[in-house]
């Protein structure tokens, strides 16, 4: 976020992007460029203008500054506090405030000024034309802020929870944002070929998230409400049936996605209690997730979500079962929520520890050495892809298997026919496939002669187990 147009060094150069984007191609992959347009970093150009120039002054029209309240203006404009814990202001030494909803690094820009805005449909311009398939909107929710930009006396979360009965928060999912990706889906159109913008808008309810996939605006949007759903059948059935006939009614897909770069992976997440989400990790104190029961309900949820109509997105190391590092070093810790919160939250680093490859190489086959950028646990030696691959009943085939039987019937493109939503069992048609998930203490039986094509556990005696998924043809 320094430079919109080039590569962290950390990673290579423009060319080695020029390089893969190309290899990606030959190879029949797609590209799609991570955009952040809520804010910069610190250390982009036009903070530093900002920073050097007068209150008052265009370079800091381009952010959110603002004088503070209070006898000399020693306290913050508002209330808000930043995703990462801790007030979202920031004061400079002349006196005037900056607003980050994120780390103090991330100085939020203001979407009011033109300048911004042709400023990013530049960089898009930029992406597309070094042949990128697409753009991942980070935070799409949050580029419009409240013009008022009033009190929000309430704690501070990415996802916007504005139930129906609820204002929505000041800072999320303001109606402007409309205007912005309808002006960047007239220039992806205006491109041949096919490309695509995916919003990660934390939105809730459905039908306020519908809303950024409506046909002149983007083409999905991460389906969150339905990553942070209990395991329970009830709660499991109204998320699939609410998200469904919400995206049905502005003719866009759903897009499904349990494990991502923010939350605990669903192995992990899954294994506590009834099983939900929170965006902010495992804190100090909390229960400790167990690790059978979490595996055993992910690759449970994992072969009921690739049943689902819409898209489908898979998060690195999920396909191997992979639980989060919770025993990570506190002094190995690099998200800021970790101190931003004074040290009560662990954040998303347990989440962000590189995968296993090869169960016997240095750092499992990530690098030449032992030093990966956040240690890894021991304990995932056996989850590594080369003790997996060809190894029937592991995740990783589960995946493979699942996969496959998805595209050949066609599973993305519905429709779903529920045949069963009770307490204990759901039960669905799709592409000529039953998909029974059975949530209950008990098992369940199989119809006589049902065929099975794929099952999240083994079965006993044709029957479906608890916290097991099957595919099954009658």
């Amino acid at each position: 976020m320094a430079d919109y147009r080039d590569v962290d060094p950390l990673f290579g150069t423009l060319g080695d992007a020029d390089k893969m984007i190309a290899e990606a191609k030959a190879r029949g992959l797609r590209v799609i460029v991570d955009l952040v347009p809520n804010h910069t970093s610190s250390e982009h150009r036009w903070f530093r203008a900002a920073v050097a120039a007068a209150p008052g002054s265009p370079e800091r029209d381009r952010y959110i500054f603002r004088d503070g309240r209070g006898p000399q203006g020693a306290e913050p404009p508002n209330d808000w506090e930043s995703v990462f814990g801790g007030p979202a202001w920031t004061r400079l030494p002349d006196g005037q405030w900056y607003l980050h909803l994120f780390d103090t690094g991330q100085p939020d820009l203001n979407w009011g000024n033109p300048e911004v805005r042709a400023e990013f449909l530049d960089v898009l311009r930029f992406w597309l034309n070094r042949g990128v398939d697409g753009f991942r909107v980070d935070v799409a929710h949050g580029l419009i802020k409240q013009a008022d930009l009033a009190d929000w006396q309430e704690p501070q979360e990415i996802l916007s929870g504005a139930d129906v009965d609820k204002p929505r928060p000041p800072m999320w999912d303001q109606d402007g944002v409309h205007e912005i990706y309808r002006e960047w889906r007239r220039l992806l159109d205006s491109y041949d070929g096919e490309r695509i913008l995916v919003a990660e808008a934390w939105v809730e309810p459905a039908e306020r998230l519908a809303r950024y996939v409506r046909p002149d605006e983007m083409h999905q949007a991460f389906n969150f409400e339905y990553l942070l759903a209990a395991w329970t059948a009830p709660a499991q059935y109204a998320v699939i049936t609410r998200s469904l006939e919400a995206t049905d009614s502005v003719g866009a897909p759903t897009t499904w996605v349990l494990s991502n770069h923010d939350v605990v992976r669903h192995a992990s997440r899954l294994g506590l209690a009834v099983g939900g989400g929170r965006p902010n990790g495992i804190g100090i104190g909390d229960p400790q997730p167990d690790a059978a029961l979490g595996l055993r309900r992910a690759r449970a949820a994992s072969l009921l979500m690739l049943a689902l109509p819409g898209s489908a997105y898979l998060y690195q190391g999920e396909e191997l079962g992979l639980p989060e590092h919770t025993t990570l070093p506190d002094e190995a810790r690099q998200d800021p929520t970790w101190e931003r919160s004074g040290h009560t939250q662990r954040g998303r680093d347990g989440c962000r520890v590189p995968i296993p490859w090869e169960a016997d190489a240095p750092s499992y086959g990530f690098g030449p050495t032992d030093a990966s950028w956040l240690p890894q646990p021991a304990s995932w030696a056996e989850y590594a892809l080369d003790r997996q691959r060809g190894v029937d009943g592991s995740t990783y085939e589960l995946y493979r298997t699942a996969l496959r039987l998805r595209h050949e019937h066609g599973l993305a493109r519905g429709p779903l026919r529920w045949l069963s939503s009770g307490d204990e069992v759901l039960t669905f048609t799709n592409g000529g496939l039953t998909v029974l998930t059975n949530f209950g203490a008990e098992s369940v039986p199989l119809p006589a002669g049902a065929e099975v094509l794929a099952s999240s556990a083994p079965l006993a005696d044709e029957t479906v187990p608890t916290d097991v998924t099957v595919w099954y043809r009658a």
